[in-house]
């Protein structure tokens, strides 16, 4: 078998799996984005924007910020995954570079996380399979399923788990 069919087939069948740990993220009650940025051309302020943008309880953590403002709303933020309010019912977005996501993986365990999302470029296999064994779900690399090709992505990828967790998209303006 060909490595190309190899890598589909396997795919094909992973990818029940990531679109259930997708739905899975999206059952959580809260949100919140590790690597939000104030600067609009990076992805933390995006991945921040789009959950604002469809109304989920979202917090953005970044330890170098007091708050991050979008055009409608200026969030408050947190240094870490422990002082969210609720971190055993917060799904985490990563967008931090991968020695980042390395570093406080064990600390979003530690504080009771149980969801995690990694953006495309945000992490190493390593990690994806450190997520895999030790969160309820973990959504993120290239398995078959993400309609962007490059990788599970809240941006592409969001409104379908949304719906497949049953969760009504509400939109609001940026």
């Amino acid at each position: 078998m060909s490595a190309g069919i190899r890598r589909a087939t396997l795919t094909r069948s992973a990818s029940k799996t990531m679109d259930a740990a997708a739905q899975r993220f999206f059952t959580s009650p809260y949100f919140a984005v590790t690597g939000a940025s104030q600067d609009q051309n990076k992805f933390g302020y995006r991945i921040l924007a789009w959950y604002h943008q469809h109304s989920l309880r979202v917090t953005p953590i970044n330890p170098g910020r007091s708050t991050i403002s979008l055009p409608s709303k200026t969030y408050d933020t947190v240094p870490s995954f422990s002082a969210l309010p609720h971190p055993d019912q917060t799904a985490i977005s990563f967008v931090t570079p991968p020695p980042v996501t390395r570093k406080i993986l064990q600390e979003a365990k530690d504080a009771g996380v149980k969801a995690v999302w990694f953006q495309p470029g945000s992490f190493e296999d390593e990690d994806l399979k450190y997520a895999k064994d030790n969160f309820e779900s973990a959504v993120g690399g290239f398995e078959d399923g993400t309609m962007g090709g490059e990788g599970w992505c809240v941006l592409v990828d969001g409104e379908n788990a949304l719906r497949g967790a049953g969760q009504k998209i509400v939109r609001q303006k940026l």
